[in-house]
């Protein structure tokens, strides 16, 4: 596969870089977000060859690659120059984004536990192996080499808020070390043994949470529990530690900022998460889990059933990660789960239909598709099988899932359960060995739940059929001619001093990531049109607005510096998304003074977006400029 050609032909298809707020990867998609889904050629991109299929759901537009995932991801930024996971957009906020509510929790929650995903992976795979090493009698449990294996699969869960807390800073935009600070408090390991004496008193007690009392902090009692491998807890601190950051950016100094804001918030966060977050955050995951225990415990059987036959189709609108908390509330509290047993037969399933469509289509795409679909299932990764060949085709996706509720049937009866959160498919088969008991009967009924699962899938693509997908022809890629003139000029959209890009204190727009340009320091609070064009975007905050003109040129105009902080206030926007705008036409209107008092730089970038498709793009030479003075040449 060509990497860069891929990468190039998706940029086409989604409207450029400038339509992309950002992207990350998971382990087989793309997952965009986009600033205008309506402009992408979805059909165009599911026949693009290397694209699996195109999925749109909740706040992202995801391209399904398969394994080759990781490549075309490093081209596709490369390419674009486009903003990588290492920073969320400025223009959203935690739950705040549109969408519903339900797509916003699961970006959340997938946000925070996608970077870790591969790690814990193989923490579970290590702590696996070293309980089927000790139930085969190959090492004994109080080995040395026993023991490194533990510590290897241990480290990541026993010190899980480090981990999350450094994820979930990034996905709330805050600073990630500052999470990690605050999660590593959480599992200070000299906290633990304060526990182990005889309390200053009990709060709560003869209730569902009686609490001995060990320490206080300025006279409160501190109610301690262990955080390590906690979840909800390090994620509601971080959530509130984004909001206490960012007031003291507002009001500290620029010159001490970079020590006095993290001292502050470590001061504050702290403290309230021992006292408040903690406590509330553990016994609200201690009552979700129960609720979910319970569900189980009513119907073992039934709730297995219908949740492994739905698992993929849960997966398909991405609902699988609202199990991710639930699971690992499960292994931290009463140290096994069963929803990791029960959906693992739905990736067999999808498998053997996979094989029988490989065996009857006479698509030739289609058969040359599958073999990797299957050895990917087989591994447990499924994107490839499910969208690429079952889902198009319906009847063996609708077959697949029967195929697993039998076999999500069979682990409700025997009540398999999982003790370490590892791999994927085969490679997941360690996970479910009790290290207490070492291999059962309950682990050879899971070996018995994903044959039947596999050969069921397999058996009824084979009896049912399908309808064979007729092969398409790939859509030739959109010759670009955004500039038949090979210039294009840029007007200026306020009246100010010029400064360079490098000068600027912020590394997004110093280092040209969204592009080239030039910024402007504005003497008054108006921002005029610099082009004929449409505006693309005028975001929420009303602090930065985008533009692209009759000839295709994309461009940003972003108000000041860290202004999305003021969420609107001291902004006046005069258009609207849509809006068709001329040269020296009033888009904007800002209180300049108003912004200055309340900290903010106010140094303006204008970015051309879409630089890449260009050969250059140079700036004015002038020291100041007017309201539609000549800024900016874009050379085509």
């Amino acid at each position: 596969m060509n990497y860069d050609q891929l990468a190039k032909d998706i940029l086409l298809r989604i409207g450029g870089a400038g339509n992309v707020n950002s992207v990350v990867h998971c382990v087989t998609r793309l997952r965009f977000k986009l600033k205008d889904e309506s402009i992408a050629k979805t059909e165009e991109l599911k026949n693009l060859p290397g694209v699996i299929t195109v999925m749109q759901t909740g706040t992202q537009y995801q391209v399904v690659i398969g394994n080759e995932v990781t490549g075309v991801y490093k081209a596709l930024v490369k390419e674009g120059g486009i903003r990588s996971e290492d920073l969320v957009p400025e223009d959203q906020e935690v739950l705040g984004e549109k969408g519903g509510f339900l797509s916003r929790l699961i970006d959340l929650i997938s946000g925070v536990f996608v970077p870790v995903l591969g790690l814990m992976g193989a923490a579970g795979m290590i702590k696996g192996l070293n309980v089927m090493f000790v139930s085969f009698g190959w090492i004994e449990a109080t080995s040395g080499t026993s023991q490194l294996l533990n510590a290897a699969g241990d480290c990541m869960f026993y010190f899980f808020p480090i981990f999350l807390g450094f994820t979930a800073m990034r996905k709330f935009g805050g600073t990630p070390f500052l999470g990690m600070g605050i999660g590593a408090a959480l599992v200070y390991p000299a906290l633990s043994g304060i526990t182990t004496g005889a309390p200053l008193y009990t709060l709560f007690q003869g209730t569902l949470i009686e609490s001995p009392i060990h320490i206080t902090f300025l006279g409160i009692p501190v109610i301690l529990m262990s955080y390590s491998s906690s979840v909800i807890p390090i994620i509601l601190a971080s959530l509130f530690a984004v909001r206490v950051e960012r007031f003291f950016n507002k009001v500290i100094p620029s010159v001490v900022r970079t020590f006095l804001v993290p001292f502050f918030a470590m001061l504050i966060v702290v403290p309230i998460t021992f006292l408040v977050i903690g406590p509330i955050a553990t016994w609200t995951g201690q009552v979700i889990g129960a609720g979910v225990s319970s569900i189980y415990d009513f119907s073992p059987i039934i709730t297995s059933i219908i949740l492994a036959g739905f698992w993929q189709v849960l997966t398909l609108f991405g609902f699988q990660w609202a199990f991710v908390p639930i699971v690992l509330l499960n292994l931290s509290t009463v140290k096994s789960d069963p929803f990791l047993a029960i959906v693992l037969p739905a990736t067999f399933a999808q498998v053997g239909a996979v094989l029988a469509v490989m065996l009857k289509t006479k698509n030739k795409k289609m058969k040359a598709l599958s073999l990797p679909a299957i050895i990917s299932g087989v591994f447990g990764v499924t994107e490839p099988a499910m969208y690429g060949i079952t889902l198009p085709l319906k009847k063996p996706f609708i077959m697949g899932c029967i195929a697993a509720a039998v076999g999500g049937g069979i682990i409700g009866l025997s009540g398999t359960k999982a003790y370490v959160l590892g791999g994927l498919g085969i490679f997941a088969l360690p996970n479910y060995i009790n290290p207490e008991t070492g291999i059962d009967l309950k682990w050879y009924f899971l070996i018995l739940a994903l044959v039947i699962a596999f050969v069921l899938g397999f058996i009824l693509v084979l009896i049912t059929g399908f309808k064979d997908s007729v092969e398409v022809t790939p859509a030739p890629a959109p010759v670009l001619d955004l500039n038949p003139n090979n210039r294009f000029e840029v007007f200026s959209p306020m009246a100010g001093e010029v400064v360079e890009l490098k000068e600027i204190n912020d590394v997004t727009f110093a280092g040209e990531h969204m592009g080239k340009g030039i910024a402007i320091r504005p003497t008054s609070g108006r921002v005029v049109s610099p082009i004929n064009g449409v505006v693309q975007t005028v975001y929420r905050t009303k602090h930065a607005i985008g533009l692209v003109t009759d000839q295709g040129v994309e461009m940003l105009i972003h108000i000041g510096q860290d202004t999305v902080q003021l969420k609107g206030q001291h902004f006046t926007a005069h258009v609207k998304d849509g809006d068709r705008v001329s040269i020296g036409d009033l888009i904007v209107e800002f209180d300049l003074q108003a912004i200055k008092d309340a900290g903010y730089e106010t140094v303006t970038p204008i970015i051309i977006t879409n630089t890449s498709a260009y050969l250059d793009v140079v700036g004015t030479n002038n020291a100041n400029v007017k309201e539609k003075d000549k800024l900016i040449t874009v050379i085509g």
